[in-house]
């Protein structure tokens, strides 16, 4: 152990179980340097002495502004960081001047009560949370700041999971016969592809390949460039487009300055036409979940819907398998073809005389 000058501030060197370690005093004080040192010293031989993260100087609003500015503007898209961005300013209410190590589960969940009384849904609730632990883990893993995550100590709330709303063939009739004609193939595209609102709104010619019948999408949730086929009636509605559509326009989906269209104007000409059909509790992400449900129920394996629409997990696809009787039919009829098969094999059998038969079918 030793004390010694850096600049005109004096530090301290010192092992602590078994690493060599150097800490400032923050003092150009000799003596008082000295005193801070023996202390220190009495505290190690003591048992005493646990090294301080640079957390405890961390309030909550300095570790939220580092997750925004660090990580979340960095690695997600800009729709999530905008998102991110809405859920901190609720945190911030009630956490902000907070020091991290001042951070308890018992304060998170009084947090909970005083968001459910505000009206906050339980799925916000824990989407506020989950941003919340986010930050904490990063200042644990990679920043070091701090050893602790208390969100981790609290439980999420529950959410009760209702059921993906998707549209039904009259429901779509109806729809399309009200839509106005630029409205009209950007919900045909959206149900045959099953592609996310600014996904179709972002959406260029050169990602098309007439050709090959694909299209190449790289501005994704996922982060991954993907190609996928087109079926006839995107086919369709795409060739119609580009049969219409100026050379200098890079949008396959323009607005009629030929710029993209912006997210707002078609909330509103949807809810217009959503309203004028009769169609009500269906938003305009209800398209994906209409695209990923009609595969479902007419046979097609999870794994190639989960590959289609680009979901991470088997788990988000699941939630799709809305099954009718006649979409399970199919499967269940497996068994009576393999019944026919073990009859029509048995049938090739030479009888046997005096020995009794290996199998026997008992049929009504």
């Amino acid at each position: 152990m030793s004390l010694y000058k850096r600049g005109s501030v004096w530090w301290m060197s010192f092992t602590h179980n078994g690493e060599q370690l150097r800490r400032s005093t923050e003092t150009e004080d000799k003596k008082l340097a000295i005193r801070i040192f023996d202390k220190l010293k009495g505290e190690i031989a003591e048992g005493k002495w646990f090294e301080k993260l640079p957390g405890e100087n961390y309030t909550f609003a300095d570790l939220m502004d580092k997750y925004l500015k660090e990580y979340s503007s960095v690695n997600k898209a800009p729709k999530s960081y905008i998102r991110d961005k809405s859920l901190n300013k609720h945190l911030q209410k009630y956490f902000g001047e907070f020091y991290l190590p001042e951070i308890m589960p018992k304060m998170i969940s009084e947090y909970k009560t005083n968001r459910r009384n505000e009206g906050a849904s339980p799925r916000t609730i824990n989407y506020e949370l989950t941003v919340m632990s986010h930050a904490f883990n990063l200042a644990i893993r990679e920043w070091e700041i701090i050893k602790d995550n208390p969100v981790q100590k609290v439980a999420k709330e529950k959410v009760r999971n209702q059921v993906e709303r998707w549209l039904t063939d009259k429901e779509e009739e109806r729809l399309m016969n009200v839509s106005p004609d630029w409205l009209r193939p950007i919900i045909i595209f959206a149900i045959n592809t099953g592609f996310r609102e600014s996904e179709i709104l972002n959406l260029k010619w050169k990602q098309i390949d007439f050709s090959r019948r694909e299209i190449t999408i790289s501005e994704q949730k996922n982060k991954q460039i993907d190609t996928l086929p087109l079926n006839d009636a995107a086919m369709k509605a795409l060739k119609e487009k580009w049969n219409n559509h100026q050379e200098d326009v890079e949008y396959v989906f323009p607005s009629q300055n030929n710029t993209r269209i912006s997210n707002r104007n078609l909330f509103r000409a949807f809810k217009s036409a959503k309203e004028d059909a009769g169609i009500e509790n269906f938003r305009f992400h209800d398209l994906r979940h209409t695209f990923a449900t009609r595969l479902v129920q007419n046979g097609v394996d999870i794994y190639a819907v989960q590959k289609l629409g680009r979901w991470k997990t088997m788990s988000m696809v699941a939630r799709y398998g809305h099954f009718n009787t006649e979409s399970l039919r199919p499967s269940i009829e497996v068994l009576d073809k393999v019944k026919e098969k073990i009859i029509t094999n048995l049938a090739h059998y030479p009888k046997n005389k005096g020995h009794k038969p290996l199998l026997r079918l008992v049929t009504p």
